[in-house]
C-alpha cells in the first residue's frame, strides 16, 4: 500500500521481487543499486544466510521523479526463496503495490517456479490481495545458461495473466531495467487510477 505524505508531497510505493531460491531476485537489486546515481538511491540493506542469499529481505529505495507535483519514491524488496521462510515472505509482501515474479529459466527448476508462483498466490490471498489485480511483471532470468526452457513454455506455464514478461540475465543487467521500468509504470498507473476515484 503506497504511502502519501501530503506535507512533504511524496508518494512512496513498494515493489516486491518474488520467486524461488537463487533465481536472481537479489542479483536484480544489486545490479540496479550499482547503476543508480548516488543522489537517487539510499543504502541497500541485505541480510543473507549460507543457504539462501536473502534471510529476511533486501531493501533498495529509489527516487523516480515527480508526478502531479509529488516526488515519487519506490522501495524495492526481495523475499527469501526458501519455503521454510514463508511467514517472512508473507510479511515482506504485505502492503506491496506491485510484484515482479522472477523465474529461473532452467529446465531443472520448473517445479520450483510453479511452487513459488502458487505460494505467491496463496500469500497474497492470505493478505486479502488478488494476484489477478495487483500490478505484476514476469521476468525469466538466467537466459544465458544452457538447458533453459523456451519463453513460450514459460509463458504458457507461468504467465496466466498474459502480463508483461522479460528475458533477463540479471548478472549482466539484461532485462533488469526493462523489468523495473515496466513494473514501476504499472504501479504508478494503478495508483493514479485509485486516487482519481
Amino acid at each position: 500500500m503506497s504511502l502519501i505524505n501530503y506535507s512533504s508531497k511524496e508518494i512512496t510505493c513498494k515493489i516486491v521481487y518474488y520467486g524461488p531460491g537463487r533465481c536472481g531476485k537479489t542479483t536484480n537489486l544489486q545490479y540496479i543499486y550499482g547503476k543508480i546515481p548516488d543522489e537517487k538511491r539510499s543504502s541497500m540493506v541485505s541480510l543473507a544466510t549460507e543457504k539462501d542469499r536473502t534471510l529476511f529481505f533486501d531493501f533498495l529505495p529509489l527516487e523516480l521523479g515527480t508526478i502531479a507535483g509529488y516526488k515519487t519514491r519506490v522501495q524495492l524488496y526481495t523475499v527469501p526463496g526458501q519455503v521454510f521462510y514463508n511467514s517472512t515472505r508473507k510479511l515482506v509482501l504485505q502492503g506491496s503495490d506491485g510484484v515482479v515474479f522472477v523465474a529461473d529459466s532452467q529446465v531443472d527448476l520448473w517445479q520450483e517456479n510453479q511452487e513459488s508462483l502458487q505460494n505467491l498466490r496463496d500469500n497474497l490471498a492470505g493478505l486479502g490481495m488478488d494476484l489477478y489485480k495487483i500490478p505484476l511483471v514476469m521476468q525469466y532470468n538466467k537466459r544465458d545458461l544452457p538447458n533453459v526452457m523456451s519463453v513460450a513454455d514459460l509463458n504458457t506455464g507461468l504467465n496466466f495473466r498474459r502480463t508483461h514478461h522479460f528475458e533477463a540475465v540479471a548478472t549482466t543487467g539484461v532485462g533488469v531495467f526493462d523489468t523495473l521500468k515496466t513494473i514501476s509504470a504499472l504501479v504508478l498507473q494503478s495508483l493514479s487510477a485509485k486516487y482519481k476515484k
